[in-house]
């Protein structure tokens, strides 16, 4: 497995567990960076446990075009919440952005990979 696919789908895990956690209990700290309890906030959740299952079975067994497909999708959720949140200073959108970075560099070595 190429080290930055370890290090996206890694990166995912690492962040969405504890932040699926978190939401699943309503822990204090989630209301400060999604807000309160809501269905948007479930709905949210649920999304976060697509990618976080998906990462998972991407570790176990990495096709570098499912991984492509899900960090691009990532990519343009995470770069957009600037203008969805209306602000950067979200620390959700501030860490978004900097996920999103990984990501591309990820998915950049995917295609040129592809390519050769």
């Amino acid at each position: 497995m190429h080290p930055m696919i370890l290090a996206s789908l890694a990166l995912n895990i690492a962040v969405l567990a504890p932040v699926c956690f978190g939401l699943f209990v309503r822990a204090d700290w989630t209301v400060r960076a999604y807000g309160h309890p809501s269905p948007a906030r479930g709905i949210l959740l649920s999304v976060y446990l697509a990618i976080l299952v998906a990462s998972t079975a991407l570790l176990l067994n990495p096709v570098p075009q499912m991984v492509a497909g899900l960090l691009v999708l990532q990519i343009v959720y995470k770069v957009t919440t600037p203008i969805t949140v209306g602000t950067i200073g979200n620390p959700v959108v501030l860490s978004n952005l900097g996920i999103a970075a990984v990501h591309a560099v990820t998915v950049a070595t995917i295609w040129s990979e592809a390519r050769l």
